[in-house]
């Protein structure tokens, strides 16, 4: 179980920390990689619906075992957003840079797995 706190703990942490900075860049991520953002309310309600996951991981975190099934969704959240970027790297619709958070999200993802099938034996 130590190990799927650890995890979480991890997981949440780090994306409170890249996540909440998206708030204040709004307008410099379309000078430094345009176009510009055409639709803040996407773009707002990404950075609202990652800071919820971050918080949902560090709640995961306290009780690993009582929020097992949580984890699927968390590892749904990690994989479909590495493999979004993956595909739109491949099609040139989005920088190369971004491959870091896609693997940086693939590897918790990966993570995520083996701490739920290691809750799973308590």
């Amino acid at each position: 179980m130590r190990f799927a706190k650890v995890v979480f703990w991890v997981a949440g942490i780090w994306g409170l920390l890249v996540i909440t900075p998206l708030y204040f860049m709004f307008d410099l991520i379309g000078k430094q990689d345009p176009p510009a953002i055409t639709h803040p309310g996407f773009y707002y309600g990404f950075v609202g619906l990652g800071l919820a996951w971050q918080i949902a991981f560090l709640v995961i975190a306290q009780d690993p075992v009582k929020y097992r099934l949580m984890m699927i969704p968390s590892m749904a959240e990690k994989f479909s957003y590495a493999a979004a970027i993956v595909v739109l790297v491949m099609h040139g619709r989005t920088n190369t840079r971004d491959l870091v958070f896609a693997g940086t999200d693939g590897l918790l993802g990966v993570l995520f797995v083996a701490a739920w099938v290691r809750a799973g034996r308590v």
